[in-house]
């Protein structure tokens, strides 16, 4: 049997002063070998196991033979976003999970597999959809937010005929993966690149519009659009409670990532008028993607040491083992089962140190995780001189203003009708982390395809 072929890195020296990609792809030698692993199953698991049901054996079939035309042909019929899917899903625990050959070796490399077909069409051009030449349903729909759910709906709706606009807050497009993931993951180029079969399908994108506050979702109504769908993330950032969370120093890791990301903090003073400041020793509250990501871009921006607290195990981690891989052989630290419950400040306001407290895991809660419980007696301290809170976000409730009609949970997310994404407001869907809290890119870009599939069945009536 042919052995899983590693996607090259770069080194680990390279890596700790640059926020250059680490993940290098396939070359096509390399391709066509990992392709020639899969088993070509008959009823493949793997399709059931992506949330976007690419037909995963067709396309590696195309690229075992080198019809790499027809890979991203198959690809696109169901995944508008490869670029990024192909870089940051959490294929581990989706469509490789279930590789019938993972039962008893190392599954199909999927994901890299996907990752050198993206590559291969922005070094050619896109492999676009069929274009319709000029919109015939009469309809406007109107998507709020650019994210992958958005993007995912926009390219759906376009394609069928509707007249579709985008409304952005920022002044660029992408969402998530523009402002959230680091450069070392997904390189901003390679992103807005795989957005430009967006103005080939004439998908109009307004950016610079706060939803809620430049316009209301009453303006959009009035403005005569038909349907609307909400795609506006969990940007939110969730505090932890404690005292000290507001001295200088403490961080979120929204902020943290949208100043690095999308600010270029990293490159300040020579290219960048944002600065940062990430210095002594750091140290990351949190388990999850988002955690490893902002304590590998304080490794990069020089801080003498980088530790991540996380009140669990390293097991319950939800973090990608991959991206806790790379990050150990950065530098980065791990204390596990170790709870803040309090940010020590100096006298000047800035925080100093960390007092924290040991846990252990008692039975499983909601998320089927074992449930950390404080170990009375055990508190002790951790020098921090920068503190990123990296525990999750929620539903920035701004693009309700002033419209009272949509239901929100307990847990600020939208309510929507399980089976068609409508909220309690007809004619208006919601998809994405709006709805979820929390989702994997792939997730996100489903519930975009689904809400436009009844977006269009409510247009049609």
């Amino acid at each position: 049997m042919v052995e899983r072929i590693k996607m090259p890195e770069l080194p680990v020296e390279r890596r700790l002063k640059s926020f250059d990609e680490v993940a290098l792809g396939y070359s096509e030698e390399m391709a066509r070998v990992e392709a020639s692993r899969c088993l070509q199953c008959k009823n493949p698991p793997c399709v059931k196991a992506c949330p976007l049901n690419v037909n995963i054996p067709a396309f590696i079939r195309h690229v075992r033979e080198g019809n790499y035309e027809k890979a991203a042909e198959i690809i696109r019929s169901s995944n508008c976003l490869p670029v990024i899917t192909g870089r940051v899903c959490p294929y581990e625990r989706q469509c490789e999970s279930a590789c019938t050959l993972g039962k008893k070796g190392e599954p199909v490399s999927i994901n890299a597999l996907e990752r050198f077909i993206s590559d291969w069409e922005l070094s050619r051009g896109f492999c676009i959809p069929a274009k319709i030449p000029e919109k015939t349903k009469g309809k406007k729909v109107a998507i709020v937010g650019s994210g992958p759910a958005g993007i995912s709906a926009a390219e759906r709706l376009a394609l069928e005929g509707y007249e579709v606009s985008i409304f952005e807050a920022l002044h660029m497009p992408g969402g998530v993966p523009l402002y959230g993931i680091p450069e070392f993951k997904l390189p901003k180029d390679v992103l807005l690149k795989g957005l430009k079969f967006l103005d080939e399908l004439d998908v109009e994108i307004l950016t610079n519009v706060v939803i809620g506050r430049t316009l209301t979702l009453n303006d959009l109504l009035s403005d005569g659009y038909d349907a609307i769908f909400l795609a506006i993330g969990a940007n939110y950032p969730l505090s932890l409670g404690i005292p000290g969370e507001n001295l200088c120093g403490v961080y979120f890791a929204s902020e943290f990532l949208m100043r690095i990301n999308l600010m270029r903090a990293y490159k300040f003073p020579h290219e960048s008028d944002t600065p940062i400041s990430v210095y002594g020793h750091v140290v990351v509250v949190g388990g999850g993607d988002v955690a490893i990501d902002v304590a590998r871009c304080a490794v990069r921006l020089g801080a003498d040491s980088v530790t991540i607290l996380y009140r669990r195990t390293e097991k319950e981690m939800p973090a990608r083992k991959v991206e806790v891989r790379r990050a150990r052989e950065e530098g980065v630290h791990f204390s596990f089962l170790s709870q803040p419950i309090e940010f020590i400040g100096d006298e000047n306001g800035r925080v100093k140190a960390i007092k924290c407290i040991k846990m252990e895991l008692g039975p499983p809660d909601e998320t089927g995780r074992r449930r950390p419980i404080p170990i009375p007696g055990s508190e002790f301290i951790v020098d921090a001189d920068t503190v990123i809170v990296a525990i999750g976000q929620t539903v920035n409730p701004l693009a309700l203003r002033g419209f009272p009609h949509i239901k929100l949970s307990k847990k600020g997310t939208i309510v929507v009708d399980p089976e068609t994404l409508e909220t309690t407001y007809s004619g208006i869907f919601a998809g994405g982390d709006a709805v979820t809290g929390s989702s994997t890119v792939a997730m996100a870009m489903s519930t975009g395809r689904k809400a436009a599939h009844f977006i269009i069945r409510h247009l049609s009536r």
